[in-house]
């Protein structure tokens, strides 16, 4: 996999990343962007965008310049270790001491980082070990010991200050309560410890657990309630543990902007330090990100570059503190292409009495392929000799290019899945998910890649709020709303198909986590993102037998706007102009291709225009698995009854559909076709057939360019990749 694929710009000596932290890969300097008032960056984009590989691109490239520690939000390990403990650890406690840990290591220009501050909170929230012994609180406190110290040679630490506070807080807390019997959480334990803690620190080491703990809330300046605060915070779990967990990663920073502030730090040190949250959008990670921005909102400064990974297109819905996006200032954002943003600042709300959090963040939007990355990763992997013309490397790229809308992930396993693979000129793009695919390092056997890739974006990749209950069916239900087009016709499917359970989502509730797992929206289709809606699509023909499945759903859903045509006549279809064309377009894909010719040749006298609107939405739909003989009855060469105008919207029917599916090439031979039956028809005798000239004109200048003849989000998304 190549690793920077799209990120060339980013992460270049003068990219945004160098500004971003002061230093350039090869190690020279760089002017810092922003600050002192440092933006919380996120990378937004859905699954397979990259977001993590471009974060473990910049730890890779810059952490042996730079301190730059990628932190895993989303990995069960730290609730893991805290699970022992659970009142004196937590999943944020444990993140930070990893953190903490490995900047404690870190061996590059200035040397390893030492964290007082954070390590007499932790000791602090230690003495809620669960038999509260002074012997117990001591082993946890312990788990600690390298923190409040720095290592100046790998594999030596030296006798420094801290570490000598930490051996006379652990010997006298041992002193003063040994042979007591305590109840857990007993105030003489915390006391000791706080007498311990502060009875070997000088003067301005006081000062500065003062200007820290002094400042938590309700601590009135005393750092000794503060930090015994803290204790309580944490032990009483809820908002009140989060403000605890909140204020030790304060700390955190608190001592990473002294170690860069100080005097020796100033002449020592270079660039600035940096946190990467990979799935910050998880609780963990978002609870870390809210904790920063709030602090930079009410006026903390520090040095500390905050990089986080979000899946909503806005960053994540905690930003707007309950409001729509739509009643806040947007935040700021940028596309590498545009480059580097040379200046940014926080965002104020003017009707609300303190700025949203969005107001704190830099949206920095992952990029699409461009049309010359995507053809040099599939010609990249190319293992064999192409034939004169390289014909079928053109056909496989633009699959490639149709079916991953240039989003990055998919384009690396489809091109790495068909570079052996030999594709027919018509046949239809999504014949390559079929393709076999091995991933790198796996000793499996190879599956079709459309397996593997459905597994990745999805299943690897559930949204944060899921209900437990609905995690082991997403899948199967994503897969059925692969034909439903608006919320109604999604609400049918689940309907159907979670009959029967207690607990049932509705087309409300997965569009909502479609959103949250960053996934586009389209009024035209349920499933807005093109890539995946083929992906389901693929998945669902081959569900049951003979396309079964496929077939079931089609027909429940043509069954259902049946009812509602008869009920209510014709009155507004949703993502249709009518609900007569919502049913005919389940029709067309289910097996009533000629009930669907008959509705059109009869209702196409007087009333061109809508009639070819209504053409357009019936024919958007994507075809069945099997044979495909449209390209050959819209030229004609498949025998058909009737009358000349029956016969001609019946070829100009499948002429539409090729070009609408969108998973077959066109070009100038659909495109004549096109005019031709366009043409034919308006010389007819029937009222307004000569209207249909101007059509044609239009029609098959779309179709000769690839273009999409009815336009929706998901066209769009496939004209900006191009």
């Amino acid at each position: 996999m190549c690793d920077d694929l799209g990120f060339e710009k980013l992460l270049s000596e003068e990219g945004f990343f160098a500004r971003l932290l002061g230093r350039a890969p090869s190690g020279g300097g760089r002017e810092p962007l922003y600050g002192p008032d440092l933006p919380v960056v996120l990378l937004t984009g859905g699954p397979g965008m990259g977001k993590a590989r471009l974060l473990r691109s910049v730890r890779d490239r810059f952490a042996p310049k730079v301190p730059v520690i990628h932190l895993d939000c989303g990995s069960p390990v730290y609730a893991d270790r805290a699970e022992p403990e659970p009142d004196a650890r937590s999943a944020t406690t444990e993140v930070l001491v990893e953190a903490a840990r490995r900047l404690c290591t870190w061996q590059g220009t200035g040397g390893s980082f030492a964290f007082p501050r954070l390590f007499a909170g932790l000791a602090m929230i230690a003495t809620g070990v669960s038999e509260g012994t002074p012997e117990a609180v001591a082993t946890e406190v312990e788990r600690y010991e390298e923190l409040p110290q720095r290592q100046r040679f790998r594999g030596l630490a030296t006798g420094d200050f801290w570490r000598g506070v930490l051996r006379g807080a652990m010997r006298n807390l041992l002193t003063t309560l040994s042979g007591q019997t305590l109840d857990p959480y007993s105030a003489s334990v915390s006391t000791a410890l706080l007498d311990a803690l502060f009875a070997s620190l000088a003067p301005r080491g006081k000062a500065e657990l003062a200007r820290l703990y002094g400042a938590y809330p309700g601590a009135a300046g005393q750092p000794e309630h503060g930090l015994r605060d803290l204790a309580t915070d944490f032990r009483a779990g809820g908002e009140d543990r989060e403000l605890a967990e909140s204020f030790l990663f304060r700390a955190l920073r608190a001592d990473l902007e002294a170690a860069y502030a100080s005097a020796s730090g100033w002449l020592r040190r270079v660039g600035r330090p940096a946190l990467l949250l990979d799935h910050a959008d998880s609780p963990l990670g978002e609870q870390l990100l809210r904790a920063v921005l709030t602090d930079r909102r009410d006026g903390q400064r520090d040095r500390v570059v905050i990089v986080g990974t979000a899946r909503r297109a806005d960053g994540g819905a905690f930003l707007y503190e309950g409001l729509s996006p739509r009643e806040v200032p947007s935040p700021a954002e940028f596309r590498p292409a545009d480059g580097v943003p040379a200046t940014w600042s926080r965002r104020p709300d003017p009707g609300a009495d303190r700025a949203p959090l969005a107001g704190g963040v830099l949206l920095l939007r992952m990029p699409l392929l461009t049309g010359d990355q995507l053809r040099q990763e599939t010609e990249r992997r190319q293992r064999r000799a192409e034939p004169e013309g390289g014909t079928n490397r053109r056909r496989v790229d633009a699959a490639v290019a149709r079916l991953s809308g240039g989003r990055p992930h998919t384009v690396i396993r489809l091109a790495a899945a068909v570079a052996a693979f030999r594709m027919p000129a018509d046949a239809n793009d999504r014949d390559i998910l079929d393709a076999p695919l091995r991933l790198p390092g796996d000793n499996a056997p190879e599956r079709p890649v459309a397996d593997v890739l459905l597994q990745e974006l999805v299943l690897d990749q559930l949204p944060v709020r899921l209900p437990a209950e609905h995690r082991d069916d997403w899948l199967d239900l994503l897969t059925h709303l692969s034909v439903a087009h608006d919320e109604e016709c999604a609400d049918v499917l689940l309907r159907h198909h979670q009959s029967g359970r207690v607990h049932r989502l509705t087309a409300h509730h997965v569009s909502q986590l479609l959103t949250d797992t960053g996934w586009p929206s389209c009024a035209r289709h349920f499933i807005g993102d093109f890539g995946l809606r083929q992906l389901l699509v693929h998945r669902l023909y081959r569900l049951r037998p003979d396309g079964a499945a496929w077939y079931a759903d089609h027909h429940l859903l043509r069954d259902h706007y049946a009812v509602r045509t008869a009920d209510d006549g014709a009155p507004d279809g949703g993502a249709f102009r009518s609900v007569g064309a919502h049913r005919m377009n389940h029709h067309l894909v289910s097996g009533g291709v000629e009930d669907v010719v008959g509705h059109l040749a009869a209702t196409l006298p007087g009333r061109p225009q809508e009639w070819c609107a209504e053409l357009l939405e019936i024919a958007q739909a994507p075809y069945p698995g099997g044979a495909d003989a449209r390209r050959a009855r819209a030229e004609g060469l498949v025998a058909a009854t009737g009358p000349a105008l029956r016969r001609t919207v019946d070829q100009l029917l499948h002429a539409v559909w090729l070009c609408e599916e969108r998973t077959r090439p066109t070009g100038k031979e659909t495109a004549r076709t096109l005019a031709k039956l366009l043409n034919l028809l308006s010389i007819m005798e029937f009222e307004g057939a000569g209207q249909l000239g101007r059509t044609a004109t239009d029609w098959s200048g779309l179709a000769e360019n690839e273009q999409p003849l009815l336009r929706c989000a998901c066209t769009e998304q496939l004209g900006r990749r191009r």
